[in-house]
């Protein structure tokens, strides 16, 4: 399976077509409280792996690394049943007729409501495919009186398909914790990582996002965000930030494939 690819049965199978849900009234919403205060509305997947109704598997986050452990999207209401499933309706939407959601998003887009206003792409989940980055490039040229934001993992697909030709109103910030951190740049790439807290983020140098999501793609380039204050999450993290937090793990991880196999015994 090539990184491009899902875990997924064909859209036409019988399977798929017959557990295609409604689409919502709207695509868009304002569920997430901090974001809904600074004017911003969301277009949300569910998080990372999982599997839908109709028994197919999906990765929306294949770059995660360690930020999986820790995810705020695979915790509290974001595993409520309704709020499950309409993340799971959005994606079964884009795994089934990647153009009717794209014109089905620009036309909401186009609606005097969203006129210089601020989307953020992904509450939860991840650019997965080349296909659904350039569906959500075109929703951007489609749009020019909206403003986009995201924060991704994907960091080789952006390199690809964004990075050489960008919508003037896409913004992004790279963010550590996942399986790519060692192609990025905090010299020359927007990167956001995670602190253990606000006093981490002031020592380090770093500018924190608190006051406003948007200062993630509009203030300065080295963007420190608090970890959540989840009592678990903070005993995995241990005062590590993610870029640390990653390096070592990718460090072990490779040390561990570097050990010789053992060789097997064979009979007598």
């Amino acid at each position: 399976m090539t990184s491009d690819q899902l875990a997924l049965w064909p859209s036409d199978s019988p399977a798929a077509s017959n557990a295609r849900s409604p689409r919502a009234a709207r695509l868009l919403t304002q569920s997430n409280r901090r974001l809904k205060d600074i004017g911003v509305w969301t277009w949300t997947l569910p998080a990372w792996s999982g599997r839908l109704p109709d028994g197919r598997t999906y990765n929306t986050c294949p770059s995660a690394g360690i930020c999986r452990q820790v995810c705020y999207a695979l915790h509290g209401a974001y595993l409520w049943p309704v709020v499950r499933s309409r993340h799971q309706a959005n994606l079964r939407l884009v795994l089934d007729d990647l153009p009717g959601w794209q014109q089905a998003m620009i036309n909401e887009l186009q609606t005097p409501r969203f006129a210089g206003r601020w989307v953020r792409i992904h509450d939860s989940g991840d650019f997965f495919s080349d296909d659904y980055l350039r569906a959500w490039t075109g929703v951007c040229r489609a749009c020019p009186g909206v403003n986009f934001y995201c924060y991704t993992k994907e960091i080789d697909r952006f390199r690809r398909l964004v990075e050489p030709d960008p919508p003037d109103n896409l913004h992004w910030v790279y963010s550590y914790g996942g399986v790519q951190d060692h192609s990025l740049n905090p010299g020359v790439d927007r990167v956001a990582d995670v602190f253990p807290d606000e006093d981490a983020i002031d020592r380090a140098g770093w500018s924190s996002q608190r006051a406003s999501d948007l200062l993630a793609v509009l203030g300065p380039p080295l963007v420190g965000m608090s970890a959540n204050r989840i009592p678990a999450f903070l005993k995995r993290i241990a005062g590590r930030r993610f870029s640390t937090w990653q390096a070592a793990d990718t460090a072990a991880r490779a040390a561990q494939r570097a050990v010789p196999a053992r060789p097997r015994r064979t009979p007598s």
